[in-house]
């Protein structure tokens, strides 16, 4: 059976940095990373600390890595797609690897700009078309209010929103 344990894999032998170095460009190509996801791919490569490090800087002068250009466009699109919100979408930037200072920096005007409500209402209708909480059951009120807490959106905002038509 063949499978990766059974075989020798390349990923277990030190890699030179332009190795390493043409290995990230590749990673890079396909999707933005962050500088700390980045570095975790390379230590698994066995990638010496210091030639880590110079590939890392090499990198981020080349913009091919921008932990704050990454931020901005996975924050707009999280946004955007109604995807995530609030504390959820921070939550979620924490664990792709970026620093707080950096969430808090790009989420800063994009959160300010944006109005909650017409934020819960546009996803409530994205997701539940046609969905009134004055007819719906108990049972489908919860639903859609889990729903949208689960994507980050607090609780007071979701019922003023909800509760609007009625």
């Amino acid at each position: 059976m063949w499978n990766r344990k059974n075989l020798k894999s390349r990923d277990t032998e030190p890699v030179s940095p332009e190795q390493a170095y043409q290995y990230a460009v590749r990673l890079l190509t396909g999707r933005d990373y962050t500088v700390a996801r980045l570095r975790q791919k390379l230590m698994t490569r066995h990638v010496p600390e210091q030639d880590l490090e110079a590939v890392l800087i090499r990198l981020q002068r080349e913009r091919w890595l921008d932990d704050g250009r990454y931020a901005e466009r996975f924050a707009e699109s999280a946004l955007s797609s109604g995807r995530y919100y609030g504390a959820r979408l921070r939550e979620e930037m924490r664990r792709r690897g970026f620093t707080a200072g950096a969430i808090a920096e790009v989420l800063a005007p994009l959160l300010t700009e944006s109005d909650e409500i017409s934020e819960v209402k546009s996803v409530a209708e994205r997701r539940y078309p046609g969905f009134s909480y004055a007819t719906a059951t108990d049972r489908d009120k919860r639903r859609v209010v889990g729903f949208l807490q689960r994507r980050g959106f607090g609780f007071s905002a979701i019922m003023r929103a909800l509760r609007a038509e009625e």
